[in-house]
């Protein structure tokens, strides 16, 4: 474990009708160790150093407090947008527990987007914020098959697991739902995989949300296609043969595979468009009031 230092923690989102409708984002560690081969923080752009070992930023809580404390302007927090909140340190620091407690007090929404069976541990603190403002836990499943999922995420809790977490979340009484990124063309783009809405269905899904494809570039498309060699051999060279070094790498099948998704998701009443998810997670606001402080 590396402590790391930062100058600030909150951050506004630029366009949150485009991701939830988010007002700010927290990322309370830097880097991530769950191992999923496509991650898309691996890209230079983020300059994450060691990007499989995680770092815990040094004051983060503290500094968290003040930026809240000094916002005029409430709304919903999002964790997880380039660092899993619920990685296997937090067990020692519970960095993220910490942070739900002054969103609690403060007033404050949140929105976790993780693939980790860690944030159960605060069911507990989630129910308390939805009930003020708004609790949302996305959870992203590329597969429905375990097996498949051990190798392409390979230190995270399987599939199967991941739908547990979003009917625990249901049952709850939060809003949560399927993040269904990337869809990885040639391994996780099939139609039987596409009809894990009928697992989202059971575990009582708000919505699922995909856009049929992956994004590589810089090192990030370097480190892809090495795990693609160990893992499904010569898929790299067809990968390089279709895509070249294009950014967005959508799947051949995309078309006929959204066109699956929003009739299975319209037949169940799931929703899967942004703006309808939006529309969904900021009509729940409710009042707003303070509780004690870490009580």
């Amino acid at each position: 474990m590396e402590v790391i230092s930062a100058k600030t923690i909150l951050t506004k989102t630029k366009c949150k009708e485009e991701w939830f409708g988010f007002d700010f984002t927290v990322n309370l560690y830097k880097g991530c160790s769950h191992g999923c081969i496509y991650c898309d923080s691996r890209s230079q752009c983020y300059r994450i150093k060691d990007f499989d070992t995680v770092k815990v930023k040094a004051n983060a809580i503290e500094i968290l407090n003040s930026e809240l404390r000094n916002k005029k302007r409430k709304g919903i927090v999002g964790m997880g947008s380039m660092s899993d909140p619920y990685n296997p340190l937090e067990k020692e620091f519970n960095l993220s527990r910490q942070a739900l407690k002054l969103f609690d007090y403060y007033g404050f929404g949140v929105g976790i987007t993780t693939k980790s069976d860690l944030v159960l541990k605060d069911l507990d603190l989630l129910q308390r914020i939805h009930q003020k403002k708004c609790a949302v836990v996305n959870v992203t499943i590329t597969t429905a098959d375990d097996a498949c999922a051990s190798k392409i995420e390979p230190h995270v809790c399987v599939s199967s697991k991941r739908f547990q977490i979003v009917q625990a979340c249901k049952e709850a009484g939060l809003i949560s739902g399927i993040i269904m990124n990337p869809v990885l063309p040639f391994i996780t783009d099939s139609k039987e995989n596409m009809m894990m809405i009928e697992q989202a269905q059971k575990c009582h899904a708000d919505y699922i949300l995909t856009y049929m494809g992956v994004t590589l570039r810089e090192n990030q498309r370097d480190y892809y296609y090495k795990k693609l060699d160990e893992l499904y051999p010569n898929l790299s060279y067809k990968y390089q043969t279709t895509y070249q070094n294009r950014y967005h790498c959508e799947t051949l099948k995309w078309r006929e595979n959204y066109e699956l998704l929003k009739n299975e998701c319209e037949k169940r009443g799931i929703l899967y468009r942004m703006d309808d998810i939006v529309k969904l997670i900021t009509s729940s606001h409710t009042k707003i009031s303070q509780p004690s402080l870490f009580e």
